[in-house]
């Protein structure tokens, strides 16, 4: 009776020893979470800023913030392609001056049978007495000046100016066309910009969380209430998180560079961010309005139309280049003491040459350009049709995630985490749950960068900004 005393009066401050340490891993648990509900339920990053303004001034505090429009605009200023895209229009307007040039007139002259050597005699009956030089240069030499001129027949002149016109008017197409292009690529970058943001703000709300978990566990394992291989679980577990907010600042950083190269590296700072929602933007138009108006608003498309204009207008020139043309010459000549004025006129006979092999080249081409515009328009419409099936697709997977998953996910953890503070759930479930729910959380932000990105190749299919 006595040896049980002892041995109960032995376990009694154990237990209680024991029954401390886990009451303090519980408070401490139930800290954290009040900690981590109140910082999820702080609004993120993005939802917490006004939208920004373009550029701020340079005497404004912190880093220039841009929105998605002004990184387009400054893309469209910038880029240093498109700037050099944008000279070839310079560069046809230039030769529209020079195909609206007529030919230049033709100036000859002439003065022969000069004398070579010591002059004559001056007894020789070719010299009279008193200027006998003089007398022999107008005696018996002769002299020509004269003025020709090419008389362009057909219309060539006009012919030149419409076809160099029609040229011009589809490389301004082409780089309207090489202007969606880089919209699309701009806001692309921007979307991963916004994407790596977010997965930095998750990783950072995870790496203080489970910091917190880690230090009270450490607490409690130093409590003896948290078995050594348990906290060790949860110190590993811990590194993950670390390693993800690395990853994930690496991945913005990358962006911004990546971004900064599209938009023209000195046209924002170094220390630049990106400002906007982060988020699902629906579109209630149907696919058969937006192939109607991308076929009205592809510049490419406009482009191939522009090409049978300007294959036509070629077509037309050639034609008129078959036209012979005429040159006139008139001509002042005097010889051998007499004046006299000369006028010829030269046509070149078109018996052989007409120009038919040019013309008959410039026919096909035309049936050339016609099948490219063709090809073009089916080209339209399938790109419409792709990218409205792949963004109802990506909004299908969005909206599973906004109406089921993600309050899956959240409710999956809290039941874990109550589970494992009342003794359960083991620790592994625990660290199961967090995995799930970060993993969860990581998904919707990639289908959701991948949603957006979905809706800019639509308007990049379309060919506008402005969906109805």
């Amino acid at each position: 009776m006595k040896l049980r005393q002892q041995t109960r009066a032995r376990l009694v401050p154990q237990i209680h020893l024991r029954g401390a340490a886990l009451a303090i891993g519980m408070l401490a648990t139930l800290a954290l979470a009040v900690s981590t509900r109140a910082q999820e339920a702080a609004p993120t990053q993005n939802q917490s800023q006004p939208p920004a303004t373009a550029m701020a001034s340079p005497s404004s505090q912190g880093p220039v913030r841009i929105t998605l429009d002004d990184a387009i605009q400054l893309a469209l200023k910038h880029n240093h392609n498109l700037l050099a895209a944008q000279t070839t229009i310079q560069q046809d307007e230039s030769l529209e001056t020079q195909a609206n040039l007529r030919p230049n007139p033709t100036l000859f002259t002439d003065w022969e049978y000069l004398p070579l050597g010591s002059p004559p005699d001056q007894n020789s009956r070719l010299y009279p007495p008193g200027e006998p030089l003089s007398q022999y240069l107008h005696d018996n030499t002769e002299a020509d000046l004269g003025l020709s001129y090419l008389f362009e027949r057909g219309k060539k002149r006009q012919h030149r100016l419409q076809a160099a016109k029609d040229v011009t008017s589809q490389a301004r197409s082409v780089v309207a066309d090489n202007e969606r292009t880089l919209t699309f690529n701009v806001a692309s970058l921007f979307f991963d910009v916004e994407l790596a943001e977010s997965t930095l703000d998750l990783a950072t709300k995870d790496v203080k969380s489970f910091q917190q978990t880690t230090d009270i566990s450490e607490i409690t394992y130093k409590a003896g209430g948290m078995s050594e291989d348990d906290f060790l679980k949860i110190e590993l577990q811990l590194l993950q998180y670390q390693s993800d907010f690395e990853q994930a600042s690496m991945a913005k950083d990358q962006a911004l560079d990546d971004l900064r190269n599209m938009l023209g590296y000195e046209a924002v700072p170094a220390d630049y961010d990106v400002a906007g929602a982060f988020e699902y933007q629906p579109v209630k138009a149907n696919m058969e309005d937006l192939q109607m108006k991308a076929l009205a608003s592809r510049p490419d498309l406009r482009a191939a139309q522009q090409g049978v204009t300007a294959a036509t207008s070629q077509w037309e020139l050639q034609k008129a280049d078959g036209k012979v043309d005429v040159t006139g010459q008139a001509n002042y000549s005097h010889v051998n003491g007499i004046n006299a004025a000369t006028v010829y006129v030269s046509v070149p006979l078109p018996i052989f040459n007409r120009n038919q092999g040019n013309i008959a080249q410039a026919r096909y081409a035309i049936t050339q350009s016609q099948e490219q515009q063709k090809a073009t328009t089916d080209q339209v419409l399938t790109d419409v049709h792709d990218a409205y099936m792949g963004l109802k697709e990506n909004e299908r997977i969005i909206v599973l995630y906004q109406t089921k998953y993600l309050e899956v996910a959240d409710k999956d953890r809290d039941i874990s985490e109550f589970a494992y503070k009342h003794g359960a759930a083991s620790l592994l479930d625990f660290l199961d749950a967090e995995r799930t729910y970060r993993a969860t959380q990581l998904a919707y932000r990639q289908a959701l960068a991948s949603y957006l990105t979905a809706l800019e190749q639509l308007r990049e299919a379309v060919g506008t900004r402005n969906l109805p």
